[in-house]
């Protein structure tokens, strides 16, 4: 029951895009398909060698890298009845409901705060938080929060909607930054280039996580070491403060890449940035 219901939306995404009227695009030159794979990989290849886009993309899979992902761990000590709360599937649930109100908290923040600041400045504040958030779960893990009063329950979903929003205080940047590594032309495919890398990032931090774990010899009854792996994660999340040199110290209102890379040919016909919102339109007519 619970996936039907799980499928109903994906369902009617399907739906929309099969009653969804498109009209034909006719006389597309098929054969010069390979042609244009070949000269987009070119671009891709050749932007990826501009400086000032390969050190952002290291940063953004060292920063998800250097986050150990242990969330196995903690929810296995959350539904313990003997050294954790004891949590039910449900409550677990609900806290992580909450956590995405973190999260949409987050996005305002930027929004309406930190949206105008360099992103090395953001970056920094962020990655420091994010670092230090961590260390709720040691207090949670290590009862401290108990001595201080503090319910478990009230403690995890205030621990959850934090942790939620800086992680996406700390996102948000990345993405805008994403949004200005982009060659004209081929930015749908460069933008999932580069969100593999984070996806690859994330795996890493996934793998890692789970590899701390095992030498810890943290498991589903197992929990004593699990404060050893809270203080690592911590840890690790500070490291890529150190490599904020890779990350332009420029405006975010500003453009990144060099001029030549953000222009886009269409015959003989060259469009400035400036105009390249009326690419569609000029090609039309």
């Amino acid at each position: 029951g619970v996936f039907g219901l799980l499928a109903i939306p994906a369902s009617l995404v399907v739906l929309v895009g099969i009653l969804l009227r498109e009209s034909q695009v006719r006389n597309f030159a098929y054969r010069r398909v390979k042609e244009k794979i070949v000269d987009a990989s070119k671009v891709m290849w050749t932007t990826l060698k501009c400086r000032d886009v390969w050190r952002p993309c290291l940063y953004m899979y060292l920063s998800l890298a250097l986050g150990l992902h242990i969330h196995e761990g903690m929810f296995y000590w959350y539904t313990d009845a003997k050294e954790g709360p004891s949590f039910s599937q449900e409550v677990v649930g609900s806290i992580f409901s909450v956590g995405a109100v973190g999260s949409l908290f987050g996005v305002l923040l930027y929004q309406n705060f930190w949206k105008n600041h360099p992103f090395r400045d953001i970056l920094f504040s962020a990655q420091l938080l994010h670092g230090v958030s961590g260390l709720l779960d040691l207090v949670l893990v290590l009862r401290i929060n108990l001595k201080l009063g503090m319910p478990d329950y009230f403690f995890v979903v205030v621990d959850e909607a934090v942790s939620r929003m800086i992680g996406r205080i700390k996102w948000m940047p990345f993405l805008v930054l994403s949004s200005k590594l982009f060659p004209s032309g081929i930015e749908g495919t460069f933008f999932a280039l580069i969100m593999s890398i984070d996806q690859i990032g994330l795996l890493s931090s996934a793998w890692s996580g789970g590899l701390v774990l095992h030498m810890l010899n943290v498991t589903r009854t197992q929990f004593d070491n699990l404060w050893i792996a809270i203080v690592i994660r911590s840890l690790l999340r500070l490291i890529p403060i150190g490599f904020l040199f890779l990350i332009p110290r420029s405006d975010p209102n500003l453009s990144i890449l060099p001029s030549e890379m953000l222009r886009t040919k269409r015959g003989n016909d060259v469009l400035e940035p400036e105009n390249i919102e009326m690419a569609t339109l000029v090609n039309s007519i």
